[in-house]
């Protein structure tokens, strides 16, 4: 159970889990999926994950991972959440989605801007019809303003919990050992080595 098929077809998301989970798995090799996607209906992160796992596995009868993540704002009320995505309405379009989290805050003290990214990741073996999720979160803030470049999505206006920049400044090696994503992959990490 060495290979696992990536429920995505996001190919730098699949270039991510490979470089997070082949350092902490030595011999692991995440692939991409080919098939289609899964209508993501669940009201949390961990039943979209499992849609689509559920989905890989069954398209391909391999071992899959699939995960959800986005980002939730104390002030609101955790969200966007599962629709982090799509929070300005269109899918995919991270300008507009980030603009509108700072409109909505734009009047909301430092000390109130309390947020953290979080990553749920499905697996779903098929061979032994297990399924489990593990989960990461990343502590820190919402910035006032877009800074730096790097990263995706909510990238720019996360500011992580001991750092004065963005993660859209950070390294992006060194933010692949921080994230909620890495934090989760080494949750799996773990799971899958015992």
């Amino acid at each position: 159970m060495n290979t696992f098929v990536l429920a995505t077809h996001n190919q730098h998301k699949i270039e991510e889990f490979n470089a997070i989970l082949g350092e902490l798995v030595p011999g692991i090799n995440v692939i991409g999926y080919d098939g289609p996607e899964p209508i993501e209906d669940g009201v949390s992160f961990a039943e979209n994950a499992l849609i689509k796992a559920r989905a890989a596995a069954a398209h391909t009868g391999l071992p899959s991972l699939s995960d959800d993540s986005g980002i939730c704002v104390d002030v609101l009320g955790g969200m966007p959440g599962i629709f982090s995505a799509r929070w300005a309405g269109n899918a995919k379009d991270n300008a507009a989605n980030v603009q509108l989290l700072l409109d909505q805050m734009s009047d909301v003290r430092d000390s109130d801007r309390g947020a953290h990214f979080t990553c749920h990741i499905a697996v779903v073996i098929p061979e032994t019809q297990e399924e489990f999720v593990v989960v990461g979160n990343w502590p820190g803030t919402i910035a006032r303003e877009v800074h730096g470049v790097n990263g995706f999505g909510y990238d720019p206006v996360f500011i992580p919990e001991g750092f004065e920049v963005t993660a859209a400044i950070l390294d992006p090696a060194e933010k692949n050992k921080l994230s909620h994503r890495s934090r989760a992959l080494q949750a799996l990490a773990d799971r899958l080595s015992s």
